[in-house]
């Protein structure tokens, strides 16, 4: 099936490159249609799907590219720091996005379902920036029209020159750890923070019709959840609810890696562990 709307995903990676590669290698491949950038300084030698590109920049790199194309001096001095800067991602790569019709950022400690069965061309026509959660904006993946006026929507927070120049990093791309309030369903004007966050942006340009924003749940984070197949590209939750990525956020910290064969096309996840093994209605229900 061919898609109206090219999408590209940007990440930026620093540090040895973590167990959890090889899976997010293996689910963006049986995602063609989407092409995944990653900025990093790191050699990696492993052979990678032709949708996955590596592009070889220091952290230094970047903070020089940011700095020419914003016109003034950011602070980036560790890689974590580069989080605040995932909304400006449009604006500071913009040479790499010339051919695509939306952009996103996302992070590398995920598991891929499929992308396209979430991301349609009828939801990408008709909105402006796309998130995979209900009530905020998702740093691990959101997507962005790539236009000018939504790749510099940042600038829209009274405070994104205070955010990229200082070394604090302040949440910028989500809610500036905000995040309980906008569960509970608070307004982004009644909920006061410290900076003005992109979730606080979106919210307020939503209200001036400036844009039109999606929200919706489409993830799995947290918490030990397990119940999941990962199968051909597609992720399955409980053997019922089909969702587009999964977030080792949590599971990546108790999760001990095994030394396993080459990733299979169908894997279980459970709270604890990876199974690539066939495994039996029963093991299936415990896990």
């Amino acid at each position: 099936m061919n898609q109206k709307n090219r999408i590209a995903l940007l990440v930026c990676f620093y540090g040895k490159l973590p167990w959890y590669f090889d899976y997010f290698v293996h689910s963006c491949k049986y995602n063609p249609t989407v092409d995944f950038y990653i900025f990093t300084d790191i050699t990696c030698n492993k052979s990678l799907p032709e949708n996955i590109r590596v592009i070889k920049k220091t952290v230094d790199d970047i903070k020089k590219l940011a700095s020419d194309k914003l016109g003034f001096e950011v602070n980036i001095k560790y890689p974590y720091k580069l989080c605040d800067f995932k909304p400006a991602y449009g604006f500071i790569f913009s040479e790499y996005l010339t051919c695509y019709d939306f952009w996103g950022h996302c992070d590398m400690d995920i598991i891929f379902g499929n992308i396209r069965q979430f991301m349609t061309d009828a939801l990408l026509a008709d909105h402006d920036v796309i998130s995979v959660r209900a009530d905020w904006l998702t740093g691990c993946f959101l997507l962005f029209r790539n236009s000018l006026k939504v790749n510099t929507l940042f600038q829209h927070s009274k405070d994104y020159q205070k955010v990229f120049s200082a070394s604090k990093h302040h949440c910028f791309d989500e809610t500036n750890f905000k995040h309980h309030a906008f569960e509970d369903g608070k307004a982004y004007y009644e909920i006061e923070s410290e900076i003005e966050s992109m979730t606080h942006v979106v919210k307020k340009m939503e209200a001036q019709n400036y844009i039109k924003p999606y929200f919706d749940l489409h993830i799995i984070e947290g918490g030990s959840p397990g119940k999941l197949i990962w199968e051909n590209g597609t992720l399955i939750y409980k053997s019922r609810f089909e969702i587009l990525l999964y977030h080792l956020i949590d599971f990546k910290r108790h999760y001990k890696p095994e030394k396993l064969s080459a990733i299979p096309d169908r894997f279980v996840i459970s709270p604890t562990r990876i199974y690539h093994r066939p495994m039996s209605r029963d093991v299936m229900e415990m896990v």
